[in-house]
């Protein structure tokens, strides 16, 4: 009989790529914000889209990857045009148009999208847990919106942007769900931001533009963007995902909220108020329970792992 212990390692991988891509993409908001002070939506995306496609594909030319399955490309087409082109576009923008608070707000409706989405197009089951969590962590992802909120800092064209977003965001997760079972997590990614990068291609004149005028640290913001939320952070993203539903993992994402307000406290001296402490507090107690499991969840879970873990060995 085989230890269980021995399998513990690997059944914590989804859960570690899952916490890189919540710690990276909390940390993408204290870069856009200052590289948005020299880049505009289009050019800080297009520039961003086009590091991470070069840092992916050397990946995928280092690992001999090749070019995923036809079956895949529906999925990869529809998420790197919804999420990584227009979904980048529109946030940036939005985020210029209202403060950060309400931009956090509106965003954060995406998990509830996803996981409707899920349920109505994937088949993605939704247990009481997992609802609990969402609802809790919505809540908290309100306080800290409402907390961070400024007077009059709020437009209709700010607010309709960032649902763009989340509606973008929530579709492009689950067309990317199917694309996986097709294709590895790294040929996903890597070829969902080459299609967004060249549904940006448009703004080209832009980047080249305001590249020459802005400043070193801008620039640098602008490639760390590319290499770490975007690269990295999307494949794990891809490969957390493909390992449970797209409802666990859009949920997981609300722990992002409660890490900005902590990053930015750390990082840019901005003490948040007891309000936005509770709120985050509250997010990431919604995802602890989300992602949660009764002992007859966790054993289908390990069994329906086995194949996957089988099928990369080979």
């Amino acid at each position: 009989m085989k230890n269980p212990a021995a399998r513990t390692p690997r059944h914590l991988l989804p859960t570690g790529a899952a916490v890189v891509t919540v710690v990276l993409w909390a940390s993408a908001f204290v870069a856009i914000r200052s590289a948005g002070d020299s880049y505009s939506p289009g050019a800080l995306a297009l520039g961003r889209l086009l590091s991470g496609t070069l840092v992916l594909g050397l990946l995928c030319a280092v690992r001999r990857e090749g070019l995923p399955p036809r079956s895949a490309w529906r999925g990869i087409v529809i998420s790197g045009l919804l999420w990584f082109g227009f979904y980048s576009v529109v946030l940036n923008w939005g985020e210029q148009q209202v403060d950060a608070g309400t931009a956090a707000l509106v965003v954060n409706i995406g998990p509830i999208l996803i996981a409707l989405l899920g349920a109505r197009l994937l088949g993605d089951p939704m247990p009481p847990r997992l609802l609990a969590g969402m609802a809790v962590s919505f809540a908290g992802a309100v306080t800290v919106g409402l907390s961070m909120s400024g007077g009059g800092g709020s437009s209709v064209l700010g607010v309709v942007l960032c649902l763009l977003a989340a509606v973008a965001y929530a579709g492009g997760v689950v067309a990317q769900k199917p694309a996986l079972g097709q294709a590895s997590a790294l040929q996903v990614t890597t070829y969902g931001c080459l299609v967004g990068a060249l549904a940006c291609l448009p703004f080209t004149g832009q980047l080249a533009h305001e590249a020459a005028a802005a400043p070193l640290s801008a620039t640098l913001d602008m490639l760390y963007l590319g290499v770490f939320p975007l690269a990295l952070a999307f494949t794990t993203w891809a490969y957390a995902l493909a390992r449970t539903t797209a409802s666990r993992m859009g949920a997981t994402t609300y722990a992002v909220p409660a890490l900005v307000v902590l990053m930015s406290w750390l990082a840019l001296g901005e003490v948040p108020g007891a309000l936005t402490l509770a709120g985050g507090v509250l997010c990431l107690a919604g995802v602890a329970v989300s992602r949660s499991r009764t002992r007859a969840s966790r054993v289908v879970a390990a069994n329906e792992t086995r194949p996957e873990e089988a099928r990369e060995s080979a």
